[in-house]
């Protein structure tokens, strides 16, 4: 299984760096089997069924980019460095990871200042990272992080433009509660309050998980053999209502509808050991590629994604690879915009579409 089975060209234009407003008006594309039809987001209730789940991430992204300064005095005077610093994942010591920039002009020992009151001291250097112990730990980290953090989009979008206020509102989910994702569950991002009202009075069901999101989903796959790849780790919990909720959804023959392939990563960890899902809390690294065995998830919501990705073998797991090529191919033809602020796909295979079984 190559790398260059999962490539695709894709057209710039096609990539969204806004997203579209309102939220449910963005366009959907659905797959059933090997049927496409062309749809919008506010029309997802038609392919749903009472009985179904739609899974959910409740994470909540942190504005985990700073801009900071490092001053330093010598036998030859002060000097002073702006260093850009992206948090990526808490550790267990109570310090961050970071990508630092230029991590090279950080000494070990040295503090980066971000505003009066908030600033960290660099501790190590491991694999090209930062970490960082900050002087603020709890609600004061956070509330120092809204005051001067920004949002970290996604490198394609950031290469085009800074983030903005209204980044703040647009890269949150409107279920967001858990704080620790330096990346968004975006298929989430589609969704109002009203569309989740709509979906519950039809008799859909509604589960939260939480995977904390992190910038490592955009490092890019650097082997050609794609099944020796290292998937980088990140930290989830099922809790017990919500395998509770999942299991008696399969048990009754709905079908278990991930939004976002974080959520489906998440579930299928859970049902890793056993097969079947439980609570669970830890971190993950599970690499879905074609020929994965799906255990909880039926079919999924999520957006378009980066050629040769990890998340391209992910949905050419869930609906083979051809298939999957044939679809990106339509979004492609039909002008769907891409990746994080982009259009969205309903996947669902010939098994759930020939659920209940």
């Amino acid at each position: 299984m190559k790398l260059s089975d999962f490539d695709f060209d894709l057209p710039e234009a096609l990539i969204a760096t806004r997203p579209a407003v309102p939220r449910t008006s963005a366009r959907l594309l659905v797959a059933e089997g090997d049927k496409i039809t062309d749809a919008q987001v506010s029309e997802m209730g038609q392919w749903l069924r009472p009985g179904d789940r739609l899974v959910l991430n409740d994470t909540r992204v942190i504005p985990a980019r700073l801009s900071g300064l490092r001053h330093r005095d010598s036998a030859a005077g002060s000097t002073t460095a702006k260093i850009e610093v992206t948090l990526l994942a808490p550790r267990p010591d109570g310090n961050w990871a970071a990508l630092i920039k230029p991590l090279k002009k950080v000494h070990i020992g040295e503090e980066i200042v971000f505003s009066d009151e908030f600033s960290a001291r660099m501790m190590a250097k491991e694999d090209g990272q930062g970490m960082l112990e900050f002087n603020l730990s709890g609600d004061g980290f956070e509330a120092a992080l809204a005051r001067v953090g920004a949002m970290p989009l996604p490198p394609y979008i950031a290469a085009k433009r800074p983030a903005d206020a209204q980044d703040n509102i647009d890269y949150q989910t409107i279920f967001a509660r858990n704080s620790g994702a330096v990346v968004a569950p975006t298929a989430s991002l589609h969704f109002d309050q009203a569309m989740l009202d709509g979906f519950v009075a039809m008799g859909i069901d509604l589960t939260y998980v939480t995977l904390h999101v992190g910038a490592g989903t955009f490092l890019p796959v650097k082997v050609d053999d794609v099944t020796t790849h290292k998937m980088h780790a990140e930290w989830g919990e099922v809790s017990k209502q919500a395998a509770s909720e999942i299991a008696a959804t399969r048990t009754a023959g709905g079908r278990i509808i991930p939004v976002g392939t974080t959520a489906l990563r998440l579930i299928e960890s859970a049902a890793a050991a056993t097969g079947q899902i439980e609570p669970w809390r830890n971190t993950t690294d599970i690499f879905i590629y074609p020929g994965f065995r799906f255990r909880v998830a039926d079919a999924l919501m999520t957006n378009f994604h980066l050629p040769k990705s990890t998340l391209m073998m992910l949905v050419s797991a869930l609906m083979g690879p051809e298939n999957i090529k044939s679809i990106y191919q339509h979004a492609i033809d039909g002008g769907y915009r891409f990746f994080s602020y982009g259009d969205a796909s309903l996947l669902l295979p010939a098994r759930a579409t020939n659920r209940p079984d």
